[in-house]
């Protein structure tokens, strides 16, 4: 089966509108901003079926049991629910799927990647009055329940399976091969949680130089979060060029070679140097 293929212009021009509405929002809403990059990515994703994730959401909300107790009680009600009778988990095949990045299809599939899934327990159990958060391992995605002094982590990649102290320490040493590190364990603001997801897609569509078309859409949509990295100008330059956009592409390179004059101007006379052989290009 194909990945899915953005939209039309217009509308990709209105889902990004909206993505930097959402991202700079005094309280950015994790669900929407994630619907969102399922509908930058798919254009088969309209509003209806951008509301019928939302109320499948509400839905698996409804089935948890009401306050269920502690910590631990809110972590082994989701794991039953999400990871027993409802089936969300994920496999090593997913990684190979742009679908395990997308909330829609996650939703639909009841696969993806770790920090999807994550964004699943996350969003129902919100949604069921649980204290809930994302806690961004280095490496692999997991939730946390309640405060930190009676933290209860789980791995909604393995079900939701709640995680003892050393199953938490393997995962960080098999990612890193460094130990855990208490500052690991904190919860992760919303647009964190985007930005790796971002991330994960920019990765996925690297490997596959045929579908640049994600990379930029990725990208662009990083460049619209209210802080991010000036190198994603080079990014997408680059990724303009490849695509066939010599101007645009050259342009970009420009803009980014005047952000990186102030502290490194060799390198900032090399990216000028690349946007002239891009211009290049069109004689």
């Amino acid at each position: 089966m194909s990945s899915p293929h953005p939209p039309e212009p217009e509308r990709a021009a209105e889902v990004r509108r909206r993505f930097a509405e959402e991202a700079r929002s005094e309280r950015p809403d994790l669900a929407a901003l994630c619907l969102l990059i399922g509908a930058a990515a798919d254009g088969a994703l309209d509003e209806a079926g951008t509301d019928a994730a939302q109320i499948e959401l509400d839905r698996l909300a409804g089935q948890l049991p009401f306050r269920p107790g502690g910590a631990l009680s809110w972590a082994t009600a989701l794991a039953e629910l999400l990871g027993g009778r409802c089936g969300f988990r994920g496999s090593p095949g997913d990684y190979q799927r742009l679908e395990s990045s997308l909330l829609h299809a996650v939703l639909r599939r009841r696969r993806g990647l770790p920090i999807l899934l994550s964004v699943v327990w996350m969003e129902v159990a919100r949604r069921a009055g649980a204290p809930v958060y994302g806690v961004a391992l280095p490496g692999h995605f997991v939730v946390g329940f309640g405060p930190a002094e009676q933290q209860v982590l789980a791995d909604p990649f393995d079900g939701g399976r709640v995680l003892s102290g050393s199953d938490t320490e393997l995962l960080v040493q098999g990612a890193t091969g460094a130990p855990l590190d208490p500052s690991m364990l904190v919860p992760a603001p919303p647009l964190d949680v985007v930005v790796r997801i971002l991330n994960n897609v920019r990765a996925w569509a690297a490997a596959r130089p045929e579908r640049s078309d994600v990379g930029l859409w990725a990208v662009e949509l990083a460049l619209l979060l209210p802080s991010h990295p000036a190198r994603l100008r080079y990014e997408r330059a680059q990724l303009l060029v490849q695509r066939g956009d010599f101007l645009g592409g050259a342009a970009e390179l420009d803009a980014y070679a005047d952000v990186v004059a102030a502290v490194d101007p060799p390198s900032a006379e090399k990216v000028r140097g690349l946007a002239r052989a891009a211009r290049a290009m069109l004689n």
